[in-house]
């Protein structure tokens, strides 16, 4: 598609045509057609590339049927979040904006994000202000990315030391130069290495709250094995990236979590056996970057503390937690 000329602000500026939206999907063809009739309506006609993880509920003839358009990947098996890499493997644009079957970008959404990007060279990814569902909830992590207490002078927004995978427009060359998303992981939180590694390599991640993506979540999801591959996953970032003292304590937070769910021996057993691989591909970060994780983590802390006290001044014992 060739780029298309907006004047803005007196200049004449090429939008459209500099990014390519990449889907996730798997087992969800109704959700993933809807979200593709909505996608390929956009003004702009963005490329769309889906990356079909190996669905066996007919999504990857449907959407070869509806869509003839729409360049679709079908893999053998499902890879998780690693399949994005093979997506963002035959995008021919500087940027590509991540998409999962149940997140829609806004019209005009993708426009603002190639303009911030193309304004802000150090920028490697834009993480979007998602609203949920038909009513627009503001999703909870949103917030806390507005409020970032790490330094932002010069970006076109807060920094951030972490992103939402699946609601995010990221510099094509950024990804490719960190490797894209580690296979092991799966899927649950395979956003916070990549993370570490563009800070470790001078790029900057900003949250963007004049991007905006709708969420409206699938019922078809396996909720608790999602929450123990997370509570793994970050255990296994942990020891990655993390300094000694950093990597302990992450570890005891998140088997404490997962003692609380009833899953301490999976998440402890599933830590473990992937250990080996972890520790051999193990590569500490800065002081500099370790400084900025532990002043997230501290705004992260006071954050829920915050939503924590009101419900134990009227007698509750639920809290709100924040979820990607």
């Amino acid at each position: 598609m060739l780029p298309v000329l907006r004047l803005a602000l007196g200049r004449i500026i090429m939008v459209e045509g500099k990014a390519t939206i990449v889907v996730l999907t798997y087992n969800r063809r109704e959700q993933a057609l809807s979200t593709l009739q909505f996608l390929s309506q956009l003004p702009g006609g963005w490329p769309i590339i889906v990356v079909d993880n190996g669905s066996t509920d007919g999504t990857a003839n449907a959407i070869r049927a509806r869509y003839p358009a729409v360049m679709l990947i079908r893999m053998r098996r499902n890879l998780g979040a690693a399949a994005r890499n093979i997506g963002v493997a035959y995008a021919h644009t500087p940027y590509v904006a991540f998409c999962d079957d149940d997140t829609q970008w806004e019209p005009g959404a993708l426009e603002r994000a190639v303009t911030l990007l193309d304004q802000a060279p150090t920028v490697a990814a834009l993480s979007a202000n998602v609203q949920v569902g038909p009513d627009r909830r503001p999703d909870p992590t949103c917030q806390l990315m507005a409020e970032s207490p790490l330094p932002s002078a010069d970006l076109p927004g807060p920094r951030l030391m972490g992103f939402m995978a699946g609601a995010c427009v990221m510099r094509t060359r950024a990804f490719s130069d960190v490797g894209g998303y580690w296979p092991p992981f799966f899927i649950g939180g395979e956003e916070a290495l990549m993370a570490l590694d563009l800070t470790e390599q001078g790029w900057d991640i900003v949250y963007a709250a004049q991007v905006v993506t709708r969420h409206f979540p699938s019922v078809i999801r396996d909720t608790f094995s999602r929450q123990r591959l997370l509570l793994r996953n970050a255990i296994w970032v942990a020891w990655l990236r993390r300094p000694i003292f950093s990597a302990c304590r992450i570890s005891l937070r998140q088997l404490g979590r997962a003692r609380l769910d009833g899953a301490l021996f999976k998440v402890l057993a599933a830590s473990l056996v992937g250990m080996p691989r972890v520790l051999r591909r193990r590569r500490v970060i800065s002081p500099a970057t370790e400084h900025l994780c532990r002043l997230m983590e501290r705004a992260e802390t006071l954050s829920a503390l915050k939503l924590f006290a009101p419900a134990e001044c009227e007698g509750g014992r639920d809290a709100a937690s924040m979820q990607r």
